[in-house]
């Protein structure tokens, strides 16, 4: 959790608890009777509960805030699914099965979050309640091979040999896209595994619609991707297990998942398969072809089999609409540009040519409070506020910032 004085989780509970009211157009004696209620329990204990409906809204301002999501523009439609009576990991394997249904379906991919217990209390001593520790509740293994290189997904040969250590085994003929269980940490800290049960996982065959011989590579991707790794930060409380999903867009998964060289580095093959010599040619384009048509059959692929996905340059209009709705609000949208401008064919995208600026607000997600974690905190900028309290924010917030890296 987050490295926060009492005296910062009460303000950022208050100012949440301003912004709920505010947006939602609550009756202005209903904002200041629950403020006075949050600001006493915080006080007293460090914490405090959130009704369902600042729970939902909570996570749903989570998305809007997060600078590395380029498809925001449908932030309020996310679903949220309120497990916080749940700390059993049974149950929150469970559940997390459920929710890559749910979300899958048919093919059309529903964004859903489930936000399990929360961390109560503000001292750091204290037990966390059970998290999924898998940065994603769908992973495919990596395997080295002595003397042959990697088989499968290099970016999760840890999580792999960890699964193996813990007592998972692999298919008897190891494959490139054999499913990781998910691994959750209960109360005391011990790791725990579970299988996805055969079905609850769809994938999607890689074949593209005029190069016949990318089908022979036996290429595939799942339909949901569901982050299960970060920490959703609400009003001052912090939820550790809180997995969520949207859907890709196509780049994810040809240009980073299957392309880049340290995950499938699938580029040579694919070449070969157009009629390229990516090792003896003096063509360096090569790798731009390539890269081209694997997002094609990606984006075939998946539209072929009704799931639900989004090229980069639709994606990048999406992305234009979210900033002038929010502008439109009065809101000035935080974005980290190296996030939301994608691999592929950037510079012909609009998010290209747009300035941004991770304004690390709250409610958010975060991946570590050494890290991201540590930058988040109020902003009052869209506010007005009188110059001396202008000042005052710039300098508690380096104060804070400072006193964090301090510790």
């Amino acid at each position: 959790m987050r490295r926060l004085g009492r005296w910062e989780r009460c303000e950022e509970a208050t100012a949440f608890v301003d912004l709920y009211h505010t947006e939602n157009q609550q009756p202005d004696c209903v904002r200041r009777s629950r403020k006075r209620a949050v600001a006493r329990d915080m006080m007293r204990h460090g914490y405090y509960e959130h009704t369902p409906e600042e729970l939902a809204y909570g996570a749903r301002v989570a998305w809007r805030n997060h600078a590395r999501c380029i498809g925001r523009l449908f932030w309020n439609s996310l679903e949220v699914v309120d497990c916080r009576a749940i700390q059993c990991p049974d149950l929150i394997a469970g559940r997390a099965i459920e929710h890559l249904r749910d979300a899958g379906g048919s093919g059309k991919i529903r964004s859903i979050i489930s936000i399990f217990a929360p961390v109560r209390g503000s001292r750091l001593r204290e037990p966390l309640p059970p998290y999924i520790e898998s940065q994603q509740l769908v992973r495919y293994a990596g395997y080295s091979i002595p003397g042959k290189g990697y088989l499968g997904d290099q970016a999760n040969l840890e999580p792999t040999r960890i699964a193996r250590a813990m007592g998972w085994k692999p298919p008897p003929s190891p494959g490139a896209f054999d499913i990781l269980p998910i691994m959750i940490r209960d109360a005391q800290g011990r790791r725990l595994l579970y299988t996805l049960p055969s079905g609850t996982v769809r994938e999607v065959d890689i074949e593209h619609p005029v190069h016949t011989e990318i089908a022979g590579l036996s290429l595939k991707w799942y339909t949901v991707p569901c982050i299960s790794s970060m920490i959703l930060t609400i009003g001052g409380i912090d939820y550790p297990c809180a997995p969520f999903n949207g859907y890709y867009m196509v780049t994810e998964i040809a240009s980073r998942n299957l392309g880049d060289s340290l995950r499938y580095n699938m580029l040579p093959r694919v070449a070969q398969c157009l009629g390229l010599n990516p090792g003896g040619s003096t063509d360096p384009m090569w790798r731009d072809r390539a890269l081209t048509e694997l997002n094609t059959a990606v984006l075939y692929s998946f539209k072929r089999d009704g799931v639900t996905m989004v090229d980069h340059h639709l994606a990048s209009e999406q992305y234009m609409m979210f900033v002038q709705r929010e502008q439109s609000s009065g809101r000035t949208p935080s974005g980290d540009w190296s996030w939301i401008v994608p691999p592929e064919a950037a510079a012909s995208t609009e998010v290209f040519h747009l300035s941004m600026k991770d304004r690390a607000l709250v409610p958010n997600y975060y991946k570590s409070r050494a890290s991201d974690g540590a930058n988040l905190a109020l902003n009052y900028d869209d506010e007005y506020r009188p110059r001396l309290r202008r000042h005052w924010d710039r300098l508690r917030i380096r104060l804070h910032r400072r006193l964090r890296k301090a510790k």
